[in-house]
């Protein structure tokens, strides 16, 4: 995944919010229209997958030839697909439509089991795209285990020998572990965080741990907002959703797709850029 592509993918992800005006002049597919693609889907995928003659589309979508003819006419007559040699295959146009509705469903899956980060990340979040959090894992705290979120990410930082990111609180809470913040000293590690953390860890922080970031093991900046907590380690990218009151990490998403490291890369550096060093 190249910086340009990555560049491409975000800059569409806020056109598509922003640019309303344009859309509203030029033609657009209505919502029967919409509805009625979606409805075929499962026929749509089957045929990006290889051509079919009627008999293998019954048998594949496990439907009745009088469904089967339906489907093939609503084929042809939207010009999504064409019977060649006795098979239907997508024409360009329903190529290009059934791999949008692929997108489509790959994104909705997404949005669903990022739901819980949802809650927990600003509302004007413009750097977050959720395509490249696809396959992450999500760890959420609840009542049987209100910890888990930033266990796992301790387990991650524990395995990585650098560490990059941002926060509106500090990465690891106070009293969440007793030799939490030395994991911090083993490793290059540099942080963002907004002037009220910065306060608080001059006040709270270990001897050992201001003597890392004096020694320069530790490189703390400040800015002013923050949007989410961001984390970056050596093979994993994570996103941190924070209780704006009780300051506890809530929820905790993170995975190793290449385009979200890229991804993450470019919004740490864009922060970093925005922010001052913090004077010891």
């Amino acid at each position: 995944m190249t910086h340009s592509l990555l560049d491409e993918l975000i800059r569409y992800d806020r056109n598509a919010q922003r640019d309303r005006e344009r859309r509203e002049r030029e033609p657009f597919p209505d919502t029967e229209e919409m509805v009625d693609i979606v409805r075929h889907g499962h026929l749509l995928r089957a045929l990006l997958v290889e051509p079919l003659d009627r008999r293998e589309i019954e048998a594949t979508l496990e439907v009745s030839r009088a469904t089967s003819h339906r489907f093939v006419r609503w084929l042809e007559d939207n010009e999504y697909g064409e019977r060649v040699d006795g098979r239907y295959r997508l024409t360009g146009l329903g190529t290009v439509v059934a791999d949008g509705v692929c997108k489509f469903e790959a994104y909705l899956r997404t949005a669903r089991r990022l739901d819980p980060l949802f809650e927990y990340i600003c509302e004007d979040h413009e750097e977050f795209v959720i395509e490249p959090f696809a396959d992450a894992t999500v760890t959420v705290a609840d009542p049987s285990d209100p910890y888990a979120p930033i266990a796992r990410f301790l387990s991650l930082l524990r395995e990585s020998e650098s560490f990059r990111g941002f926060n509106t609180t500090h990465m690891i809470p106070p009293g969440s572990e007793g030799d939490a913040d030395r994991l911090l000293e083993d490793r290059t590690v540099e942080l963002v965080y907004v002037p009220d953390t910065v306060d608080a860890l001059r006040d709270e922080a270990d001897a050992a741990l201001a003597a890392a970031i004096d020694e320069g093991n530790v490189t703390v900046r400040t800015r002013e907002a923050l949007p989410y907590g961001l984390a970056l380690f050596d093979d994993r990218v994570g996103i941190g959703g924070y209780d704006e009151e009780t300051g506890t990490m809530r929820v905790f998403v993170d995975t190793d797709a290449a385009i979200a490291r890229e991804w993450a890369t470019q919004v740490f550096e864009s922060i970093r850029a925005d922010s001052r060093p913090v004077l010891s």
